[in-house]
């Protein structure tokens, strides 16, 4: 794939890189990086450091992170309640409230250690502070690891959208310790596999079939399956974002099953379903409604489901949430253009489009006629 650079190095450690000219950055992939300043120095801006994270991983590695920095190096820290639901403005603002108090200036640099949350919040606020300051990404949930940390987008949520407050800002760096998964609860460990298997439905139907083989391993928790998986992972979002930083084009194929899920997050309250969660019963109503277009077989959305029932993912959409609910919620999507509904379906399993031709009253019946739960 073009973008795409990748070195081996020791211990099943390995490098990728996000190729973006002069603001390109590696990703480093492996056990053990947490806490050893050889990953993370390099990339700060000068003396000041500021680790964001939660009250849930804080106790668990925050501490390892500080013990990695020099002793020259000012640090403080944010520490935010956890949850979807604290994805806004006003905490952004206690970052920003955080930085200005602590005097910190354009050489500063973020740290986010954290899920997908604390990572794209932590990055809206480096891209507006004082018009722009480095950070760097320390993903702890596998749903960070192989998607929201990698890429630049960053962002909050608005009550009527998701993700509907934003900047695109690299990050100068991105480590992924894959022990801190061991501390992941399995239903967040399934969220982040959710977006694993998208990577084989857009792009790469051998991966999915090495994922069907190795799922069993995955949410064992096997370290090798799971270096691999977000390795090429990593790799395939790489290549897209290298492609097309801004989503222009191609990188709009990242969003499979999202335009569904965000509807299911919007209309539920966010929190309620883990994203991934939302986002996996997103791509099955997606693949179906492929086949409703004559696309995919019915083996073919029969296999899709399989999959997520094994990563232990839903596989229906909430009960009481009728076509209407998600269509209001749909058409705020991001992709939209010239008020024409764009969703990524699946011309087969590992070759995905955007397509903005869909007839209403299919979509609504796909809707209707879809699993509740």
């Amino acid at each position: 794939m073009q973008g795409l650079t990748m070195t081996a190095t020791p211990q099943a450690q390995c490098t990728l890189e996000v190729a973006l000219g002069d603001r390109s950055y590696p990703i480093h992939i492996g056990p053990g990086l947490l806490g050893d300043p050889r990953w993370i120095a390099p990339h700060l801006a000068g003396k000041q450091v500021m680790i964001v994270t939660n009250s849930v991983v804080a106790p668990l590695y925050l501490e390892r992170l500080k013990a990695g920095l020099a002793d020259d190096l000012e640090v403080r820290e944010v520490v935010l309640p956890d949850g979807e639901a604290t994805k806004n403005l006003a905490h952004v603002e206690r970052i920003w409230d955080a930085l200005l108090e602590a005097g910190f200036n354009r050489r500063c640099t973020l740290i986010a250690l954290g899920g997908g949350v604390i990572g794209d919040m932590t990055g809206f606020a480096a891209a507006c502070y004082q018009r722009g300051v480095a950070f760097v990404q320390v993903p702890t949930t596998l749903l960070a690891q192989v998607d929201s940390s990698v890429g630049g987008k960053t962002g909050v949520n608005h009550p009527r959208g998701k993700n509907m407050l934003g900047a695109f800002w690299q990050p100068r760096a991105v480590l992924v310790d894959t022990d801190t998964l061991a501390t992941l609860p399995p239903g967040e460990l399934s969220a982040g596999l959710a977006e694993v298997i998208k990577y084989g439905l857009i792009r790469d139907a051998d991966f999915l079939g090495w994922l069907e083989e190795a799922m069993p391993a995955l949410r064992g928790l096997d370290v090798p399956a799971l270096t691999q998986a977000i390795e090429r992972s990593c790799a395939i979002k790489s290549a897209i974002v290298a492609e097309d930083e801004t989503e222009q084009g191609v990188r709009a194929l990242l969003n499979l099953g999202h335009t569904f899920g965000h509807a299911i997050e919007a209309h539920q309250g966010y929190g309620s379903w883990l994203h991934g969660e939302a986002v996996a019963t997103g791509m099955l109503m997606a693949a179906a409604l492929s086949a409703r277009l004559g696309w995919l077989s019915g083996a073919d959305v029969a296999r899709v489901e399989a999959i997520l029932e094994a990563a232990g993912l839903p596989r229906q959409a909430p009960s009481g949430m009728g076509s209407k609910a998600f269509l209001d919620h749909m058409r705020r999507d991001k992709k939209n253009l010239d008020h024409r509904l764009r969703l990524i379906l699946l011309r087969s399993l590992g070759d995905a489009c955007i397509y903005d031709e869909t007839p209403l009253e299919t979509l609504t019946a796909l809707i209707e006629d879809f699993p509740r739960r």
